[in-house]
Parts: structure tokens; sequence; C-alpha cells
């Protein structure tokens, strides 16, 4: 199968450089300035490999496209180029909540006519794939059977790929503990200490546990490495754009517009879901207040710790 990989951000070019034991395309919008220099501007010190192609255009020829777009820009672009799509495996790279639809990236692709969706999720950092250090992800698709060929064809040396049918668990895990990351984040930047943090993690898991399995997830999935794993990750490690989003939160300061902070968009997404279900989510009610600017993190916290007491 051929592939080709949308998007030439950190997180694209490190599949692009990881899966480059085979020849494959990279689309990407500035395509000349990297196809001369060999480099991403999102990812600067690595140098793309000769088995890589550099374009602008979708190829028409690619079986498997691999859509490494931000997922508020997934739904915009679809709408775009989806009569290019048709017939094709399309891997939802996106961690988040279309804000305006409160669908995943899944739902979106699976308008394109004779496509077959599926989304790659799970605990990784763009560097660390880029430099060929092992990554163990999670691979979601609703037909099995298609789901192994996409399992074996994207397949590398130093990225594993475990197989679920379980779309909306691998979704929601991966968009989920982006928001949990930014309030992690939000408690490290306060100063309020790493007990204060792995409370707020703890918690925030059982929200994401409780807001997945209502949508339909298997509570098996959130405790994978699409929810359980890439949570760990991402909330305590300076690397996660969520977290260092929090951290900038916690201190009062501001942070990079042009830096992609998926949770802040999903918060909001999560919560107006969790309200049509009748959930009651304070962890992530909080972070998206505290994203939006309409509460600090004292007074966040104050109100976290004079809930109610109840059993755990």
């Amino acid at each position: 199968m051929s592939i080709a990989i949308i998007g030439a951000g950190a997180f694209g070019t490190a599949l692009a450089v990881a899966m480059a034991d085979r020849p494959l395309v990279l689309v990407a919008r500035d395509a000349a300035r990297i196809a001369a220099s060999r480099e991403s501007p999102r990812l600067p010190g690595v140098t793309l490999p000769p088995a890589v192609t550099v374009t602008d255009a979708i190829p028409p020829d690619a079986d498997i496209l691999l859509l490494a777009l931000p997922a508020q820009t997934l739904r915009p672009w679809l709408a775009e180029h989806g009569a290019a799509l048709q017939g094709r495996a399309l891997v939802a790279c996106a961690k988040g909540i279309d804000l305006a639809t409160l669908e995943g990236p899944t739902a979106q692709l699976a308008r394109i006519p004779g496509a077959t969706p599926a989304v790659l999720t799970g605990p990784s950092f763009a560097t660390d794939i880029a430099r060929g250090l092992p990554t163990a992800l999670t691979l979601a698709c609703a037909d099995d059977a298609r789901g192994h060929a996409l399992q074996h064809a994207l397949a590398a040396p130093a990225l594993r790929l475990y197989r679920t049918t379980d779309v909306t668990g691998a979704e929601l895990g991966g968009a989920l503990k982006n928001v949990v990351a930014i309030g992690c984040g939000a408690v490290t930047g306060a100063g309020l200490g790493h007990s204060a943090r792995a409370a707020l993690m703890t918690r925030g898991f059982a929200e994401m546990r409780r807001l997945a399995t209502a949508l339909g997830a298997r509570e098996e999935t959130l405790s994978g490495l699409s929810g359980f794993g890439d949570l760990v990750l991402t909330c305590t490690s300076d690397l996660s754009r969520n977290y260092r989003f929090g951290q900038a939160l916690g201190r009062g300061e501001g942070f990079d517009p042009a830096i992609t902070v998926e949770g802040a968009p999903t918060a909001r997404a999560a919560l107006r879901l969790a309200e049509g279900l009748g959930l009651d989510l304070p962890v992530t009610a909080t972070i998206a207040a505290l994203g939006a600017g309409t509460t600090s993190v004292p007074d966040a916290m104050r109100d976290l710790l004079n809930r109610p007491l109840r059993e755990e």
C-alpha cells in the first residue's frame, strides 16, 4: 500500500521520518522550501530521508492518507478536499473534539464516499518519533479486517502499533487527556506541588472514563495507550504543548497563539457533551473556565477543594 502524509507539522514530519523505510509522500503547504532544505520549520534539526517525496498536492495513487492536521482545522480541510479523498483509507492523527459539531475525526471522515476511517493516537512526542526512539501507538478502525491491513502497512521499525475497533474510546482518550494536561500544567505553573498534580491527573482520568463510556467507549480502551498512556505522557512533560499552556496559565503568563493547543477547545466541547448527557465533570469545567479566562488558578483550586466530600 502506498502512503501519503498530509501536513508537515512536527507530528506529520516525524511520521514521515519514522516510516521512511519505504517510499512515501509528505504533503506540505510550503513544499518547495521543505523539499529544498529537507527540513520542516516545525521540526528543526530533523532531516527528511531520501525516501520521502515532498509535494503540495494530494497524490492520486496513495492508498493510505495519514491526516496530520489539527482537530479544529480537519473539518474545513475535508470540505475543501473531500472529492479527492474518496475510496481511500483515511487515518486521522488529530487529538481533539470538533467544537462546532462535537464530533471526533472519524465521524467526519466517514462522510467521504468509500473511505475507510481510522485514527492513529497514543503517547508520542514528535521529537521521540523522529529520533527513532521506541514508540507504541493505537490504531483504531471500526472495520477489524481493514484495521489489520492498516496496522501492518503503517508499522515501522521503532513504531509499534496496537489495533482496536473501539474508535470512540481511542479518539476520546487522545482528546480528553489534553484537557487534563492543561490542568496539570496549571497546577505546576502555580507551584501547587506534585501531590496536587497527581490528584488532578487521577480525578481527571476518572472524568475521561465517565464521559467516554457514556458515549460508547470501552473501559479497557481508556486504560490503554490511547487513554492512560497518553495521559501520563502529556501531564508530566514540558514537551507537551497543552501542559506548557497550562503552566503559562498557572504563572499568569501569556502563551504564543501560533502554537496549537488542542485541549482548550476540546475542554469546551467535552463540557457541552457532558451537559447533554447529564454528567458532572468538575475538573473539565474548571479547565474550560481557565482556558476561557473566566476563573483563576487560586479560585479554581478553592472551588474544587470545597466541593462536597464523597466516595471515590
